[in-house]
């Protein structure tokens, strides 16, 4: 099998009252799930009440392991989530937590080293601990290396960025994220050509919302102008976008063909409320049939 690895945090999510586990790299995981990929998955909790509520929730989903470690000092990550009037969510993420102190233990390293392909995100990477284990264990594999950007002001400087997305084969980010990192005024071809040619990256996808997703690959542009879906909130949207295109990348699929499944997947997670609805094939195949050509 193909081992896909998915590193960084993993937390609660508290809409008002109602809490979700959540984090980036976990809901990539537990789409690639939905997409029958063989998953693991890496982060660090509390020894808290917390903690072992998503302890729970991993075993559930087929997402513990020992790759889960636990701390003794830091508690366990609870975010809040605030949705504006067009159900985009905004992060308010405390600091310090468990995953800010992911360590490069043996386990961990003969993961990275059996891997496939390394999902990784900017989050997790804020504190220097947790991105040394993540630069130590990118240094010593051939695998993939999928870094997904998911800037969560204030957590980040350009200068992690600039070093995250140096070790990356695959780099996934918005229209907005593009243009922090590029900057000046181009259009979003010019910053995906200049974004290749300062990190040579392989693959860039740049996501646009409602309108779809661009990815350059094999030095050729592939665009699609997105689904339109009548949205529950975007929470999960660009995981869900991003484990499929992981998935395409993988198996060697037509990258137009991955752009459109992905597209369609994403605005089906985006028309439910949450990160991770079980999917309904009858209905992304409905999302599809809106493809004119």
């Amino acid at each position: 099998m193909k081992k896909i690895l998915c590193f960084g945090e993993v937390l609660w999510d508290a809409f008002g009252e109602e809490k979700k586990a959540g984090g980036a790299p976990m809901n990539v995981a537990r789409h690639l799930v939905q997409q029958h990929m063989d998953v693991a998955f890496a982060s660090r909790v509390g020894s808290d009440a917390s903690g072992d509520g998503l302890v729970d929730f991993l075993k559930q989903n087929g997402l513990y392991s020992e790759l889960i470690q636990t701390d003794a000092l830091l508690p366990t990550c609870e975010v809040t989530v605030q949705l504006d009037e067009h159900k985009q969510a905004t992060y308010i993420i405390p600091q310090p937590v468990s995953w800010d102190n992911i360590q490069a233990d043996d386990t961990l390293m003969n993961a990275a080293n059996n891997a496939t392909a390394i999902v990784y995100g900017s989050l997790a990477c804020r504190t220097s601990t947790t991105r040394d284990t993540l630069l130590t264990l990118l240094s010593n594999t051939q695998a993939l290396k999928v870094f997904d950007v998911n800037l969560r002001p204030p957590h980040y400087t350009l200068a992690t960025i600039d070093l995250l997305a140096s070790h990356a084969d695959v780099v996934k980010m918005n229209d907005e994220e593009i243009e922090i990192i590029i900057g000046g005024k181009h259009s979003l071809h010019e910053q995906i050509e200049a974004f290749h040619a300062k990190y040579n990256t392989q693959t860039v996808c740049v996501t646009r919302g409602g309108n779809g997703a661009v990815i350059w690959h094999k030095s050729q542009f592939h665009e699609h102008p997105g689904f339109k879906v009548k949205v529950g909130d975007t929470v999960g949207a660009g995981d869900s976008f991003l484990a499929t295109l992981i998935a395409g990348l993988i198996e060697d699929q037509p990258i137009q063909q991955v752009l459109i499944k992905a597209s369609a997947i994403g605005a089906f997670v985006a028309s439910k409320r949450g990160a991770n609805p079980v999917y309904d094939q009858n209905e992304i195949d409905k999302i599809i049939a809106q493809q004119k050509d």
